[in-house]
């Protein structure tokens, strides 16, 4: 479930910038799938989720699934970590997932000072902005 939520705030936030164009990368090969019609959607909790990205694709151009090693997965992982911090104004509600707050953040344990004094994820944002990488 989370990587549904985590894929469909995705989508609704780059609808929202007027892209035409998607590559969804994910590590789950079951959300991939799945959304590809490859598999079935047996779990009932996840057909909610399934058809609200189905809807969602419908508002771009084109929408491309593809699978990534959950091994090179670190771009994922970030994104959806990115995701799952921001709230989006539309009123479609999607049950809270449930997280644990600690008083660190697992990344600030791996990840030295940044040089331009920005945080780990401003690149990332800034590209997601404004659709070139900052230099």
């Amino acid at each position: 479930m989370a990587e549904y939520e985590a894929c469909i705030l995705g989508l609704w936030l780059t609808s929202d910038m007027d892209v035409q164009d998607v590559l969804v990368l994910g590590d789950s090969d079951l959300l991939v799938h799945q959304i590809q019609g490859e598999w079935e959607t047996r779990d009932l909790k996840l057909i909610p989720y399934r058809q609200c990205l189905h809807d969602l694709r419908k508002r771009f151009r084109s929408v491309e699934f593809r699978h990534i090693p959950r091994v090179h997965n670190e771009v994922a992982d970030s994104l959806a970590t990115l995701a799952s911090m921001l709230h989006h104004p539309d009123k479609i509600h999607i049950d809270p997932l449930h997280i644990q707050v600690h008083d660190q953040h697992a990344y600030c344990n791996m990840l030295e000072d940044e040089l331009d004094g920005e945080p780990w994820f401003y690149d990332v944002k800034e590209y997601l902005r404004m659709g070139i990488y900052p230099e």
